[in-house]
């Protein structure tokens, strides 16, 4: 089994930085593709932005958050910068073989809130 626990989310202002980490457990971590999806209040889960255990990456927020994983820390993080109000929402870490958009991954942590005040 993998397990995943987010940390770092928190209350900050529009145009501020947040980084988000996501510890991972599991003997093929190495192997598995990560990502960070995110959910607000009444609106349907959308995909964040991902990276494989080769490193391809698939981004959605370009030139404002970056991702990145310390295979030997068993870590994945997500940089967030110029942060808007609309970034608001419960931050989930995500792992699978593949982890894109249009999939759906088998493992999830528990979440972490990023409220963003205007």
């Amino acid at each position: 089994q993998v397990q995943l626990v987010e940390s770092g989310g928190g209350l900050v202002q529009a145009g501020g930085s947040l980084r988000l980490s996501c510890a991972a457990s599991g003997r093929t971590f190495s192997n598995y593709a990560m990502g960070w999806f995110r959910q607000a209040p009444g609106k349907e889960r959308e995909f964040v932005a991902s990276i494989s255990w080769t490193d391809y990456i698939i981004n959605y927020a370009k030139g404002r958050f970056t991702i990145s994983r310390d295979n030997a820390k068993n870590m994945v993080y997500l940089e967030m910068k110029s942060l808007k109000p609309e970034d608001t929402a419960v931050y989930y870490c995500a792992a699978d073989r593949v982890v894109t958009p249009s999939s759906q991954p088998r493992y999830w942590g528990q979440g972490t809130q990023v409220t963003v005040s205007a």
